[in-house]
């Protein structure tokens, strides 16, 4: 019997992929031939995203998307699937991210958090999965974080959303099995994107000491987002019968005297 194979086209779905590593990752898997459909929040980014993906000649669809609204995931899938066809990738990657304590965080403030980081990876899940464990194909690649794995302070219940994420992922693993889909977890280390961009510079400072205080950053280098968009292609790009994860990425230190 003949191995079964990717399709030739594969609509690839980008979630959060108006700044950072969403839209790195867009770059990356039109880039490698993927037609790609852009959601988030920000339209306006997403339409210049679009516009540079097409000059150099991609394809893409670009639709409003808010993965903390059941509706307009119902929504954007649907326009996805009549814009480009049926998603063969979905890359669960819209987060939210805000300094503090969990002392001073509101339970409304974590419940934000999990609606995003969590629920939002799961209705993504709901809109797409079924239709690729029908065509018996597919990938579902979910952004976690190292903090899964050792929780960092002073970043209220991020750390805990992204543990809750990985839960998830590993319970649809088991579930998936054997129905060709497969669901993924890309964990990147600490990177340089627009989340946290908005911290003020006291509770930035705040976090990176406690984070050195802790034990959590051994030097100063970050990764790039286009280090995380490429573990994600490398992810989606396996053969079928090959499942890559979790996939670690974290930054290197620099050469000693460099």
């Amino acid at each position: 019997m003949p191995r079964p194979v990717h399709p030739d086209r594969r609509p690839a779905v980008v979630a959060g992929a108006s700044s950072g590593i969403g839209a790195e990752t867009a770059r990356a898997l039109a880039a490698a031939g993927f037609p790609v459909a852009l959601g988030a929040r920000r339209v306006d980014r997403l339409e210049e995203l679009a516009t540079e993906i097409r000059e150099a000649g991609g394809e893409a669809f670009v639709h409003a998307l808010d993965v903390a609204s059941t509706e307009s995931v119902e929504k954007f899938a649907a326009a996805v699937t009549a814009g480009l066809g049926e998603a063969e990738v979905v890359v669960c990657n819209a987060g939210l991210l805000a300094p503090g304590s969990l002392l001073d965080a509101t339970t409304d403030d974590l419940a934000a958090e999990f609606d995003v980081n969590v629920l939002g990876a799961h209705r993504l899940v709901r809109a797409f999965g079924a239709g690729m464990v029908e065509r018996q194909r597919g990938d579902l690649v979910f952004v976690s974080s190292d903090t899964a794995l050792r929780a960092r302070p002073f970043m209220r219940g991020y750390s805990a959303t992204k543990s809750g994420l990985e839960g998830l992922v590993e319970a649809l693993q088991m579930e998936l099995e054997g129905s060709g889909v497969r669901a993924s977890v890309v964990r990147p280390g600490p990177t340089w994107s627009e989340m946290g961009s908005d911290w003020d510079a006291e509770a930035g400072a705040k976090v990176l000491t406690e984070w050195v205080k802790w034990g959590h950053a051994r030097h100063s280098h970050f990764l790039k987002a286009s280090a995380i968009a490429d573990a994600i292609l490398t992810v989606v790009s396996a053969p079928r019968g090959v499942h890559i994860s979790p996939v670690d990425v974290n930054p290197e230190a620099p050469l000693e005297g460099k």
